[in-house]
């Protein structure tokens, strides 16, 4: 209670006001009508590509070169729609696509790409947060910086070290390019995350007797889930959309190339093929959506989530 017997009012700091108001204004501006109709009109617009994309990969070949997507809508209220699995059927199984075998390529080239990067970056992460090194804060500013290097720039130095290895054309090729290029950006991520994480937890761990192994699988590694669900999906979607590192280092090998070559070199050599091209691109895209869709908490989770901040 103050002097004249009046109760104190707790009041902010300055910066702290002043960042709350412009909070609550940004807030107000993009809840406002005018935004709300912006952002539906936006998003039909990037809609309606992908859905033109999507009924003619389901329109016979002789209907697609005659009238447009839009019309079936007329023809369905009048009862001449008619749709076919063929497109589907050919661009999977087609002798000229094959698409099938690719797609597998694509699953066996995807799922390592993602594990091992993530079981690396966990592993580094918990050495800069949790074991004092010499040199620790120096080495994890050099990891840092790597995020700025162009992946461009380091695809002629790696591809020639692939040859020179007898790595050429597999798939080891595609597996160590997608980890090292996502290792500096994964344990960065997953070292903020993991420095969220109470030091007294580790401390207690560490006074009842557990080592390093067993703090990090028994304590650090359950609280980490949702960074690594969310980084996992991030690195998913990545690797299955990738076309230029495949094209660099498996080149033009059918028996390692994944989905998204194919579809390129159709769209080249089958440009008027376009009931195989549309199937294609949505074989080439159910996997990531399914993936993006069905996983999408996990991923705004991981996003979002500060762990048990002490």
């Amino acid at each position: 209670m103050s002097a004249d017997g009046s109760t104190p009012v707790a009041t902010l700091p300055p910066r702290t006001t002043t960042l709350t108001q412009r909070a609550g204004k940004v807030r107000r501006r993009l809840s406002n009508p005018w935004a709300s109709g912006i952002a539906i009109v936006l998003a039909i617009l990037w809609t309606l590509p992908t859905l033109g994309l999507f009924i003619s990969s389901f329109r016979e070949q002789a209907d697609i070169n005659r009238t447009g997507w839009w019309t079936i809508f007329g023809n369905i209220l009048t009862g001449d729609a008619s749709f076919t699995l063929d497109n589907y059927d050919a661009a999977l199984n087609g002798s000229s696509t094959n698409l099938s075998q690719f797609f597998v390529n694509s699953i066996v080239i995807t799922l390592p790409s993602v594990i091992i990067p993530i079981s690396v970056a966990l592993l580094a992460a918990y050495a800069f947060a949790w074991i004092e090194f010499p040199g620790r804060d120096w080495l994890f500013v050099v990891v840092f910086a790597l995020q700025v290097v162009p992946i461009q720039v380091t695809m002629i130095p790696l591809l020639r070290q692939y040859v020179n290895w007898g790595l050429a054309g597999s798939f080891w090729t595609v597996w160590l390019s997608h980890s090292i290029f996502a290792l500096p950006l994964a344990i960065f991520l997953l070292h903020n995350f993991m420095k969220e994480i109470p030091r007294s937890l580790v401390e207690a761990a560490t006074v009842d007797g557990a080592g390093h192994v067993k703090i990090f699988f028994r304590v650090v590694f359950p609280l980490m889930v949702p960074a690594i669900a969310a980084f996992g999906i991030f690195q998913f979607l990545w690797v299955w959309n990738d076309l230029l590192v495949a094209l660099v280092f498996v080149g033009g090998q059918p028996s390692v190339a994944p989905l998204t070559v194919r579809v390129a070199e159709l769209s080249g050599t089958r440009g008027g093929a376009w009931h195989l091209l549309s199937a294609g691109a949505f074989i080439s895209m159910i996997v990531p959506l399914v993936v993006f869709l069905s996983l999408q908490r996990y991923f705004v989770r991981g996003l979002l989530a500060g762990s048990v901040k002490g």
